[in-house]
């Protein structure tokens, strides 16, 4: 993949690296971390940017279950279409957790934009036991 096409940006979180400067990160980790914070940051959360994130915190007191499941996978796709270009959504899997019964993993499958290069995601997501 093309440098010029990812970019480098700094590390999230913000750390320094060994000469004492902001670490930067470029590559596949870039678009990984990219996405990783798109999933974090709940719309309204930054004062600057109200629109950025996803509506995925939406549904913390939501059952973990298969409507929930739908509605996940659709603000995940909705959201990186809109925040992160570099890429292109192949499919949004959620599943259960094999261990903890409040908790959904969002497989993400993905390729970035300038050519065929499939990649994943797995990020956790929980819900409130006992709520919704």
């Amino acid at each position: 993949m093309s440098q010029a096409f990812i970019g480098r940006g700094w590390a999230f979180p913000v750390e320094t690296d060994a000469t004492g400067g902001i670490r930067l990160v470029g590559d596949e980790a870039e678009i990984e971390q990219s996405i990783r914070l798109i999933l974090s940051t709940a719309p309204g959360e930054r004062p600057m940017r109200p629109e950025f994130g996803c509506a995925i915190h939406d549904y913390v007191f939501d059952p973990a279950d298969a409507r929930t499941a739908l509605r996940l996978a659709s603000a995940v796709r909705d959201a990186l279409r809109r925040w992160e270009p570099r890429v292109d959504v192949l499919d949004v899997a959620v599943d259960r957790h094999p261990t903890e019964p409040d908790a959904l993993l969002l497989d993400i499958r993905y390729t970035t934009s300038d050519r065929n290069n499939p990649r994943n995601l797995v990020f956790p997501f929980y819900v409130i036991p006992g709520e919704g």
